[in-house]
């Protein structure tokens, strides 16, 4: 009897608990705002494992940049590459724990290549403090681009004008750089 008497005053006090949770009741329905999760999957990317081309990509497994080779049904142009380094690895990358740096970043503009120099356009400035973590997406571009046997260097501009980026050791420079610059940063 003593149990009975405790186990119904328990179920009392949690429902007494859950509605007293502090959320005020209201009359009408109201749209509540949606935040993203601290860490958003996109999908993985279309990729064509029967393509005759081959695109190579550098992509990031432990905090060091790894080539990726796909492939895919036509060569890609310099915005391709770096739509696909924005798309993020494939479903058998992520399993084998590779990520992008660049997933789901918006402040690219454009990526065009001509005279043996590619040119990306940034819409906003990306958050730059010198950490390793903010090297990354820039070693991504610079290795992907410059691994075209027609690209030898690449550029970075907002509103067409030159702006300083990191090197692998933090430093800006508004120089065109390369693949050797972040050399530290690439797994062989």
């Amino acid at each position: 009897m003593i149990r009975a008497v405790a186990a119904l005053a328990g179920g009392f006090l949690l429902l007494g608990g859950l509605s007293g949770c502090g959320v005020p009741a209201e009359d009408t329905a109201r749209v509540m705002e949606q935040t993203a999760p601290a860490v958003r999957r996109s999908p993985a990317p279309a990729v064509t494992a029967t393509g005759t081309v081959v695109e190579r990509l550098f992509l990031v497994h432990d905090g060091l940049l790894v080539a990726v080779e796909r492939k895919v049904p036509t060569r890609p142009d310099a915005q391709q590459l770096v739509a696909d380094l924005i798309a993020g690895p494939t479903q058998a990358e992520q399993d084998a724990g590779i990520i992008s740096a660049l997933q789901g970043v918006t402040a690219i503009s454009s990526a065009t290549d001509a005279g043996g120099s590619a040119t990306v356009e940034l819409s906003t400035a990306l958050e730059v403090t010198g950490r390793a973590d903010d090297v990354l997406p820039f070693a991504q571009l610079v290795c992907t681009l410059s691994s075209r046997q027609e690209i030898s260097r690449v550029l970075f501009t907002r509103q067409g004008a030159r702006i300083g980026v990191p090197r692998e050791d933090g430093s800006l420079t508004e120089e065109p750089l390369t693949c050797d610059d972040y050399a530290g940063l690439v797994r062989h």
